[in-house]
């Protein structure tokens, strides 16, 4: 296993990696939208937090030498499921056909109250 870890990025507020490699796979840490700025989140809105933790995906995945189209898998966290079209408007500017496969849910509460947290698995080549 390879930890890949970017200063751009928050720092993880528990024990695990941003992100760990391992062969050809990168799975990166669920992002909440942290702008590592400030330490806090970026806007109260769900586009504005959908963007952040995209941004921070991004920073992440290019320490491995990545970007958004070695993504083949996403799994999204939203504390309201009613926020699931705007979210979605800000997350398919991030990505192009072929879209990463996905799954999207609903969940009781997210650390430090954030709207939305997004994981990734990303594939080298």
């Amino acid at each position: 296993m390879k930890k890949i870890e970017s200063a751009k990025a928050p720092a993880a507020i528990g024990p695990y990696s941003q992100a760990i490699q391992v062969g050809n796979t990168v799975y990166v840490s669920g992002q909440l939208p942290i702008c590592v700025e400030t330490g806090e989140f970026a806007g109260s809105t769900i586009e504005e937090q959908t963007k952040q933790s995209l941004e921070n995906i991004q920073f992440i995945l290019s320490e491995a030498g990545l970007t958004m189209k070695n993504v083949v898998k996403t799994t999204v966290l939203l504390k309201n499921i009613a926020d699931f079209t705007k979210m979605n408007d800000v997350y398919a500017s991030y990505f192009s056909a072929p879209f990463p496969a996905r799954a999207a849910y609903q969940v009781a509460a997210l650390p430090k109250d954030a709207l939305i947290e997004i994981e990734v698995i990303a594939v080298v080549g």
